[in-house]
């Protein structure tokens, strides 16, 4: 069997083990990768659509949430690991297994490229080192975190990617294939790979410093690493771009707590096997077998002491960073994630691999294990009672240290006999594995399933379809039912939406006109009243029936392009007046309300009421015209609504959860609407939190915008294109958030920048016009494009170049025959004498 062919095996069986290992801890457990359906399974259902040709927009544009949003960084941020396009083979229901495949199949080229490079950093037993990059593959960050979020996991392939385009430079070979390392891990996630990279350039210089190489060499490969890396950067240039400019126009993230002191032995606790739960620290452990090796790293004399000494410190200069908050803003980009504190967690335990591998392959000693084994206790002795640590972890250091550390012991005495180094390889795989199921199996059952009904998912995407009119009007799906990102998930056009990159003027639009928001603005909802759905031309919205069924709900609304007339102002005191500007209509009676019992609140001008916790509730009335409809916007209200015989729970909360208006009931004869507020803590209110929606007043005003407004409306992936009345004045006014990379032409003009009205786009039409045609481009795509295109051609010189070096210089054929000619006169001069004699 041929090297090259061993080495498929090797990668090919460490592959194997790990995606087995995952997959039969899931099939054990019963339970999907927690969080997946979140987040994973409602973008993937959107590239099924989009593949499919079944989704309203394409990869530059999203018409199916926020009202419409720009897509291409979500795009490379959610879906661009490249096992997530053959999902759409899938049938479009079966979300959950394509995420799962995703995981799996990434799961298995990051082991075995981590095979790869084990042995690229020093040769040693084939199936030791499969047992080792399972170690990796199966890490406790994969079990806990990577798993469910498919762009995050890319991570873990990048990170044995970046290492051997690493190794390629310290060789001084393959240039351009380093580059192009490099920018596929960009590409498939730019945060991860940024991180990934960081951690490649540590393993680098450890390499470049543990050899004793010239000087002269060293200047060399470093030369190679810093090209290399910043061709493969500008590779992905588009990506980069396009990333980097929507993250500037994002909405910030919501803040999060500085991170406590956790104190030592509580991140010490995550180095043990199955320690899940408790505090958020970075899970890195990776298996017994690994952390045995690696804690007796520095008792391997086998070893150099220079390369012992140099991964050492490499180890604790990335473990101190996850300690000290300066540096565990550094290795997030400045940025403590919310939800997810230690999302590069996978960086810690790789080098972790890495640097266990290199005392494995040197043949630990019986010093060796036993300092090992030493090191180890002394870690299980200071985590001890911390709530991370399960029984199941104390079973699994006590049985599967003892027989990896008897199987390492027989290893070293018994090197030489066949049989007994068989023996020992097989007890290690098995202990590496069954450790990698166990651990597994607890990380899936550690947090709840989410509940989410396939027949019910599969019963509201029916439900949008049945009411889908796009692009004349909208097909809401609501207020989430079943995840943040509901319109992807039914292929609707609603407002809900999570992403990293929610531009910051969709989500102040919707907030502004009485949506409900949370994560700090990151994750919006539908509006829920009927004047926000007028306003954004929904036309259907679902309604709950029996599970596992909805209702779609009809009502009349404007085309998606509307006119505001000439001389229109805006009014922002309140949101019913925020709401009636863009409708152009006023269809509201918002009158301050009056304190009429219970704790008196104090009203802060415009800013609103502050209203005491405690007691019976404090009482507002309002007087509004009989028969209307009262509607109350407590936005970040905290406590219990009652009012017109309507009871509801307000979950507010400044600044991150915003709580959508809600609606009372009919206004009665008298006028008056009387509503109570039980807070829990001191809370804010509106200064006029109390609209009443006038009897027929909507009807009139969605009239009268159908007639002025587009009377035939054209959607493209990234375009939206109007036929208004002849002659039409004022502004047009396009129900979607005026996102920056509009631009907007009037009658077939120039293309100019759109003016906002109020968030929404606005489109002067000056003395007159009939045709409306605007197109989105994202910001940093053009530039992306044209760095990237001339890199690849300096990457394509540099090829060619480096492959015309190596060739042969060919000798004209004359010069050819002279030479053969000379030889063969000097041969017969020479064999002459020798003839006579």
């Amino acid at each position: 069997m041929g090297e090259r062919r061993r080495e498929v095996l090797v990668c090919a069986g460490a592959a194997g083990l790990a995606m087995g290992g995952y997959g039969l801890a899931a099939a054990v457990r019963g339970r999907w990768p927690a969080g997946a359906e979140a987040v994973a399974v409602p973008y993937h259902a959107h590239l099924w659509d989009l593949l499919h040709g079944q989704a309203a927009g394409d990869l530059l544009f999203n018409w199916n949430s926020g009202y419409g949003a720009p897509f291409l960084a979500d795009f490379f941020a959610y879906l661009m690991n490249p096992f997530s396009w053959p999902t759409a083979l899938l049938p479009r229901d079966q979300g959950r297994l394509a995420v799962l495949l995703v995981t799996l199949a990434t799961i298995g080229l990051g082991t075995a490229l981590m095979a790869r490079l084990l042995g690229r950093l020093h040769p040693g037993p084939r199936w030791l080192r499969v047992f080792a990059a399972v170690g990796y593959g199966l890490c406790a960050w994969v079990l806990d975190v990577g798993g469910a979020a498919p762009m995050w996991l890319w991570g873990l392939v990048s990170l044995p990617l970046l290492g051997l385009a690493a190794d390629w430079c310290l060789r001084e070979r393959h240039w351009v294939g380093g580059a192009l390392c490099v920018a596929l891990a960009w590409t498939g996630n730019l945060y991860t790979a940024a991180l990934a990279t960081l951690a490649a350039g540590l393993l680098f210089a450890v390499r470049l410093f543990a050899a004793p190489l010239p000087l002269r060499h060293r200047v060399r490969a470093t030369g190679r690493a810093v090209t290399t890396a910043i061709a493969g950067v500008l590779l992905a240039s588009p990506v980069l771009f396009v990333a980097v400019l929507a993250t500037g126009r994002a909405q910030p993230e919501s803040p999060v707590e500085p991170l406590g002191p956790s104190g030592v032995a509580a991140h010490l606790s995550r180095l043990l096997p199955a320690a899940h739960g408790g505090q958020q620290l970075p899970d890195v452990a990776i298996g017994v077998f690994g952390l045995l090796v690696v804690c007796g790293l520095p008792f391997n004399r086998r070893v150099r002491a220079r390369e012992r000494a140099l991964w050492c410190a490499a180890l604790v200069l990335v473990a101190v960073g996850f300690l000290w908050t300066p540096t565990v803003l550094v290795w997030h980009g400045l940025a403590i994630p919310a939800g997810g504190p230690y999302r590069v967690a996978f960086v810690l335990s790789g080098l972790l691999v890495l640097a266990g591998w290199v005392s494995l392959a040197h043949r630990p000693d019986r010093l060796t294990v036993l300092g090992g084994a030493a090191v180890v206790a002394v870690i299980a002795g200071l985590a001890a009672g911390r709530p991370a640590v399960r029984p199941a972890t104390w079973v699994l250091l006590a049985v599967g240290g003892a027989v990896l550390s008897a199987a390492l012991w027989l290893l070293d005495r018994r090197h030489s006999d066949r049989r007994a180094t068989a023996l020992a390889t097989w007890v290690i795989g098995g202990a590496v594995l069954g450790n990698a199921v166990w651990s597994g199996y607890a990380a899936l059952g550690a947090v709840p399933s989410s509940g989410v009904s396939p027949a019910a998912v599969r019963a509201g995407h029916a439900a949008v379809r049945a009411g889908a009119d796009w692009p004349r009007g909208r097909s809401d799906p609501g207020p989430h039912a079943f995840t943040p990102n509901d319109p992807l998930l039914l292929n609707g056009q609603g407002g809900g939406y999570f992403s990293s990159y929610l531009p910051t003027v969709t989500a102040l639009l919707l907030h502004d006109l009485g949506a409900g928001w949370t994560a700090g603005g990151r994750q919006t909802a539908s509006v829920t009243d009927p004047v926000g759905q007028a306003l954004f031309g929904v036309r259907t919205h679902l309604d709950d029936a029996p599970p596992p069924g909805f209702t779609p709900v009809r009502a009349a609304a404007p085309p998606l392009v509307t006119v505001l007339p000439p001389g229109s102002r805006t009014e922002t005191s309140s949101v019913w007046s925020r709401q009636e500007s863009l409708l152009g209509s006023q269809v509201y009676d918002a009158p301050l309300p009056v304190p009429a019992g219970g704790p008196a609140p104090a009203l802060h001008g415009t800013s609103g009421w502050s209203v005491p916790a405690g007691g019976e509730g404090t009482v507002f009335t309002a007087a509004c015209t009989p028969g209307g409809t009262a509607y109350f916007h407590g936005v970040w209200y905290r406590g219990a609504v009652s009012g017109l015989g309507t009871d509801y729970r307000s979950d507010g909360e400044q600044p991150t959860t915003a709580v959508p208006i809600h609606r009372l009931g009919t206004v009665p004869a008298d006028g008056v609407v009387r509503v109570t507020l039980r807070s829990d803590v001191v809370s804010q209110v509106p200064a006029r939190p109390i609209g009443c929606l006038r009897a027929g007043a909507l009807e009139a005003a969605v009239a009268r915008l159908t007639a002025t407004g587009a009377t035939r409306v054209e959607a493209g992936g990234h375009t939206l294109t109007a036929t208004l009345p002849a002659g039409s004045t004022g502004t047009a006014l396009l129900s979607v958030p005026a996102a920056e990379g509009w631009t907007c032409a009037v009658d077939g003009g120039r293309r100019l920048t759109p003016v906002p009205v109020l968030g929404m786009i606005g489109v002067p039409l000056g003395d007159g016009a009939s045709r409306v045609a605007c197109a989105f481009r994202p910001p940093g795509l053009t530039e992306g494009l044209i760095v990237t295109s001339a890199t690849a051609a300096a990457l394509a010189l540099v090829a060619v170049f480096a492959r015309l070096s190596r060739r042969p210089t060919r000798v004209p054929r004359r010069d050819r025959r002279r030479a053969a000619l000379g030889a063969d006169a000097q041969a017969g001069t020479e064999t002459g004498p020798q003839a006579g004699t």
